[in-house]
């Protein structure tokens, strides 16, 4: 039942994202009145399909979950078509390109909207301190009361905020500024509890926080600032990931992901929706990475020739794009491959 729960869970899932990423592209490419082929949802064969009389495209439903596209002429290659995307200017290429990965984190900051309307909100005032088990307690150094606006020089306006920031930063003394008595002090040199994760340090905020008040404005600003928080996150867990500080070990692919979906989907309505906001802001902003056969990589593309006035040759970029995709596919076997070992 449960394996059961979390295919159903992460299809559903994964099927409204992808559909909202292509309907993206679709509705501006119809807009512009670009040649569309094909829309599908899904990769590889095609379980069900529909042609349209009307327009001449084709909606299909493909038995690979976990992708899907648009196909408009002349995105590939040069075409004879008056309406193929490589006839179309390079502002509308461009905001067809981007539109998919928009309104992927569109999509995902409404979801953490109708989330925070449902869920307490959590400020940054100490409420009480918690037994982390891990002896180290910062008690005594904050006070409960003490308004948290800054850890290591970084602004906290959230719950969120002020644990991620911990977590990142604590694994070592740092500097936190609080609200006491009416007055911004800083604390220098505060030690928190640690936990190690897969040979990574990270720091463990041992004291809970009051909820802030809701309101139309509490509960917008909340929104968004949970929302760049994630889109920080993904930014700052590359950049980790380059750097070393993380391990490919924290990197999952929809097998892994799919599992994160399914024990979501069994805490609740509530978890399934924060989950499903996280993944399509992630989504969205990966997509806009400057990576060949990504959106990104495309947009690098449309972007010199807006600048230099020249286009980068077909063969080149299309070649470019096809090395970009077998590279990410290779590295996607690799993750699903650790991510089923890891099953077991």
């Amino acid at each position: 039942m449960d394996t059961l729960v979390t295919v159903l869970s992460a299809i559903l899932v994964f099927g409204i994202l992808i559909f909202i990423h292509e309907f993206g592209h679709y509705i501006f490419a119809r807009i512009f009145n670009v040649t569309i082929t094909e829309f599908s949802i899904g990769m590889g064969p095609k379980l069900v399909w529909y042609d349209s009389k009307k327009t001449g495209i084709r909606y299909a439903l493909s038995m690979i979950p976990f992708g899907g596209y648009v196909a408009m002429v002349g995105e590939d290659g040069e075409s004879d078509d008056p309406n193929s995307f490589d006839k179309k200017p390079a502002w509308q290429r461009f905001i067809i390109t981007v539109a998919g990965a928009t309104v992927n984190i569109v999509a995902g900051l409404i979801c953490i909207v109708i989330l925070s309307c449902m869920v307490n909100i959590g400020g940054t005032t100490v409420a009480k301190f918690v037994d982390t088990g891990l002896g180290t307690t910062t008690e005594g150094t904050l006070l409960e009361g003490d308004t948290v606006i800054e850890v290591d020089g970084k602004r906290v306006r959230i719950a969120d905020e002020l644990s991620y920031e911990i977590m990142r930063r604590g694994n070592e003394p740092i500097d936190i500024t609080v609200i006491r008595d009416g007055k911004e002090i800083v604390l220098p040199d505060v030690v928190f509890p640690t936990e190690e994760s897969e040979g990574q340090v990270f720091g463990v905020m041992d004291f809970q926080v009051w909820a802030s008040e809701k309101t139309f404005g509490s509960v917008l600003s909340y929104s968004m600032s949970k929302s760049w928080l994630i889109i920080r996150m993904v930014w700052e867990s590359l950049f980790d990931l380059i750097t070393g500080r993380y391990t490919i070990a924290a990197v999952s692919g929809p097998v892994g992901i799919s599992g994160a979906i399914g024990d979501a989907a069994k805490l609740g309505f509530t978890s399934l929706l924060y989950i499903t906001g996280l993944i399509s802001i992630n989504l969205g902003v990966m997509n806009l990475l400057p990576i060949p056969a990504l959106d990104g990589g495309r947009l690098v593309c449309i972007l010199f020739e807006m600048i230099t006035r020249k286009r980068i040759p077909k063969n080149i970029e299309a070649s470019v794009n096809g090395i970009g995709l077998l590279l990410l596919l290779g590295f996607s076997v690799f993750i699903m491959i650790k991510d089923i070992v890891g099953l077991f």
